[in-house]
Order: structure tokens, then C-alpha cells, then sequence
């Protein structure tokens, strides 16, 4: 049976990388935790590699469509003839990841080639829905599939759907291009239910600053497939 390998881009993330990356090697058929440290300037890539997950660093950070591709690419390397799973997982989830194991069944079982985590539990953003509004009707207009969580990061997919949208959309934009090109491509993608839960973004100037790039990173992969 074809295993999961769980990759976890992670950027100053040393209060909650342990946690998650426990959570993750616990997960049934998570045979390899990969973290890709991306240019973190505390112990994010030193707790991780103590909480048994492989560690790719970036010197600098490059955002998190690169910290996927790193990732994914460390599992090829690891990977023997029959490909892993792979399932992505923010970094800042804690304990929460451990309940992940829904994402993984129907790729696992082969009744989907890609699945997107609806967090059951929200919560409270200090944001006003714009970026969620564009990332969903983009959707929308480009594939007749309305999402309900178009920006959530936690998903599982075939090493042959990955393969098949890459190269990733840049930055915040990768969730939006990465659903986009796979429904155009005819792969099957079904959003499941999850119990799991990360760190709200709050309302400071660097929440503002946070939300404007997504902003920015999502409209630029709409307008790459217009």
C-alpha cells in the first residue's frame, strides 16, 4: 500500500513546530515527516528535526509555493517505485493535525486524486473575507466548482496530481492555482471535513501586510488563468 509522506513549510514557527510535527508522524500510514524551513530566524528547524521530521532549510525565505515544491522534492528523493502520498500540512496546527487522517482516506483509497480540508471548528479572523471572496469566485468562474475553504493549505494529493500542476502558483496563490489547474485537468478533488484548527490572523499592520500579499499572490494566479 502506497505510504503518506506529511511536508510542513514552516517559517518562525519554534512555539508550535514540535507539536505539529508530532501529530503528523502519528497520523495512520504517515510513514515520513518532512519540514521545509523557510529561512526561519529561530529554533524552527532545530525542534523539528528533534520531533523525528527530515528538515529542508532555505537560507532565506522564499514563500510557500517554494516550501512545497522543496518539500516534495526531498520525498521524491526518499521515495522508492511506488510514490507517497502527499499531504500538506501547516506548520502552526499543534496537536491538531493528528486529526488529519480524513484528508488522507480518499486518495489513499483512490476515491480522489486530491482532497481540501473544511475546518469544522473557525476561527475568528480579524479580516473582512476579501481575499476568501476573490480565491472562491476565481474558482468559480475558471472550473463551475464553488469551494468552501479555497485558501485552506491542508491537503492531500497523488504524487501524479502534484506533478501535474506544476510549477505551483506563487506565494498565497498556490491553494488557488493548485485547485484550479487540477479540476482543468480532470483530476477528482473533494473537500472533507476536519476537526483541526491554526493560529487566527489577527488585525496589526503586519496582519494587514499578510492579508494584502495573499490578496496580491491570489490575483495574480487568477489572472494566469484567465
Amino acid at each position: 500500500m502506497t505510504g503518506t509522506a506529511a511536508i510542513i513549510p514552516a517559517k518562525d514557527e519554534a512555539d508550535r513546530i514540535g507539536a505539529t510535527v508530532a501529530a503528523a508522524l502519528a497520523l495512520p500510514g504517515v510513514d515520513l515527516v518532512v519540514v521545509v524551513d523557510d529561512g526561519s530566524a529561530d529554533r524552527t528547524g532545530r525542534i523539528a528535526k528533534a520531533a523525528g521530521a527530515r528538515v529542508v532549510r532555505h537560507d532565506r525565505n522564499r514563500g510557500k509555493a517554494a516550501a512545497m515544491e522543496s518539500g516534495a522534492e526531498a520525498v521524491h528523493l526518499l521515495d522508492g517505485p511506488d510514490p507517497r502520498h502527499l499531504l500538506f500540512l501547516d506548520a502552526d496546527l499543534g496537536e491538531t493535525a493528528r486529526t488529519a487522517a480524513p484528508l488522507i482516506e480518499p486518495v489513499a483509497s483512490g476515491e480522489a486524486d486530491m482532497t481540501i480540508a473544511v475546518f469544522v471548528t473557525r476561527v475568528r479572523l480579524g479580516g473582512h473575507g476579501f481575499v476568501v471572496r476573490l480565491a472562491r469566485q476565481g474558482v468559480e468562474r475558471a472550473t463551475g466548482w464553488t469551494p468552501s475553504q479555497p485558501l485552506n493549505g491542508q491537503r492531500c494529493l497523488t504524487r501524479a496530481a502534484f506533478e501535474a500542476a506544476r510549477p505551483l502558483a506563487r506565494g498565497f496563490g498556490v491553494e488557488t492555482g493548485l485547485t484550479i489547474d487540477l479540476l482543468r485537468k480532470g483530476f477528482r478533488v473533494r473537500e472533507v471535513e476536519v476537526e483541526m484548527a491554526h493560529r487566527a490572523t489577527g488585525t496589526d499592520w503586519r496582519a494587514q501586510v499578510h492579508r494584502a500579499r495573499q490578496f496580491r499572490d491570489v490575483a495574480r494566479a487568477l489572472l494566469a488563468r484567465r
